[in-house]
Formats: C-alpha cells, structure tokens, sequence
C-alpha cells in the first residue's frame, strides 16, 4: 500500500510540471515571438509480479525452470524528462511601424546584453535615444558588422536583412542565426535564448537556411488558447486522479491499522 501513495505522489508532480509549463504558456499568449513549452513525462521502470505461493524452481531434463507463475507488470509512477521548447513558426501581425521586423522561418535574431550575445525571436525593437535598433529592455540589436544605428526611422530593410536610409545608402545587414540543434537553447526570460554545448554554437545563416525577413510586421506566439485550456484541464483531472488514489491507500491503510490494533 504504502507504494502506491508514491506511485500517485510521482503522477501528482508530473501533472504539476505540466501544469506550470501550460500556465507559463498562457501569460504569454500575447507575447510577440513566444515560443510554447512542453513538458514530457516517462515512466518508471516496471516490475514483473509472480505468485509468492508457487515460487521455487524446479528440474528437468534440460536444466530448470521457475515455478512462480507471471501474474502481470506493475507500474511505479511517472517522472518528468524534460521541457522543451516547440518552435513552429507564429503567425504575423502588421503594425505599420519600420523598426518592426519578423522571420518567416527559422533562424533568430542576435542581441547585446550584459551577460552576452543573446538570441530572441521578437521582433518588436524600436529607435533609442542614441539612434541605435535595440528591444524595448534596451539591448541592441546587432549586424552583421556590430550595432545597428539607422539614425531615424524612415529606414529600409529588406527580405534579405539589407538596412538602407532614406536616401537609399547601405547601413548594415541584420545579424541572423541558425543552430545545429535548436531544440535545446535555454529559455533566458524576456523572449531571450541562449547557446550551450549541445544546442552548438550560433552561425549566421545564409542562402536556405536565411529566413525572409518582413519590414512592418511581427511575429505573434504560437500558442493556441483553446488548445492549452483543453491541457489545462486534461491535467487538473488526471492530477485528480492521483490525488483521490492516495486517498484511497490512505484509508485503506488506516483501516488496516485499526483492525490489527483491535485484534492485538
């Protein structure tokens, strides 16, 4: 009995997990370039239960055999693997502003921050004070040849990334990355990735793999409404399954005690 109260206590905290990844989802449904995360669960290994009273082992003559008849398996809860981040593309909102850039496919754009170049997918930057691109936190958006500084904002950008002014100079070309395993960025907060050993390293993407950059345009989350309050509530039962399963052991534990403390 008493494996059962963890059995349900493991499920109660991959549900939790699950939950907090379809909260997250949620306060950020209008977040431009958000990308939804999913919390994968997998189960603990099995045990193959056999009947105590037959156990022993028996010979033939070819060796021997077990005489414990198999009953079936036995599960022992669940764990959760891992959150991962689903980059399918969002769809894009016009905003009539030019400092407003989103990717029609994959790739990120490349920012300055304290900690380092950083990676983000939300496009929504806007002209600071010292003429320079950056995100509404302040960080800098960066080219190809270093910070971006349009001077104002009757600028010109491509589907290429090609910035030019008003009077049609050349001003830079916007820095965007690609990732041989992209799937495994680490979320930074405030829309930002970061690359680690498994993700590799940025490089700047060119020919295919560039996506078509959009001048006026941004990218909204990916996150369907419907869908994650159908996980949410998919969640709030199964988490009351476990729950009730626990309180089902726990009576059935206590009955137990009380009859074996009478009897005694």
């Amino acid at each position: 009995m008493i494996r059962g109260w963890y059995i349900g206590s493991s499920g109660m905290n991959a549900q939790q997990n699950r939950l907090d990844a379809i909260s997250n989802n949620l306060a950020n449904v209008d977040t431009a370039g958000y990308k939804r995360d999913v919390s994968v669960s997998k189960s603990f290994s099995e045990l193959l239960l056999r009947r105590t009273e037959a156990d022993g082992v028996y010979k033939t003559s070819v060796g021997s055999a077990d005489a414990a008849p198999i009953i079936g398996k036995l599960g022992l809860g669940v764990e959760t693997n891992e959150n991962f981040t689903e980059f399918e593309q969002g769809s894009f909102r016009s905003t009539g502003s030019s400092s407003d850039l989103a990717l029609s496919g994959e790739g990120f754009f490349a920012v300055q921050t304290p900690a380092g170049e950083r990676y983000t997918r939300n496009g929504n930057f806007i002209l600071g004070k010292e003429g320079i691109l950056e995100t509404k936190d302040g960080y800098p958006l960066l080219g190809e040849n270093g910070l971006i500084l349009p001077g104002d904002d009757k600028f010109v950008v491509n589907e290429d990334g090609m910035i030019y002014s008003k009077d049609g100079d050349f001003i830079d070309r916007v820095k965007v990355v690609r990732f041989d395993n992209e799937r495994y960025l680490k979320k930074m907060g405030n829309s930002l990735w970061s690359a680690n050993d498994i993700s590799g390293e940025a490089y700047v993407a060119e020919g295919f793999e560039r996506p078509k950059m959009m001048q006026g345009y941004m990218e909204t989350s990916n996150v369907n409404v419907v869908n994650e309050m159908v996980r949410m509530i998919e969640v709030n039962r199964a988490y009351e399954a476990n729950q009730k399963s626990i309180q089902s052991e726990d009576s059935m534990m206590s009955t137990l005690w009380t009859k074996v403390a009478v009897a005694r």
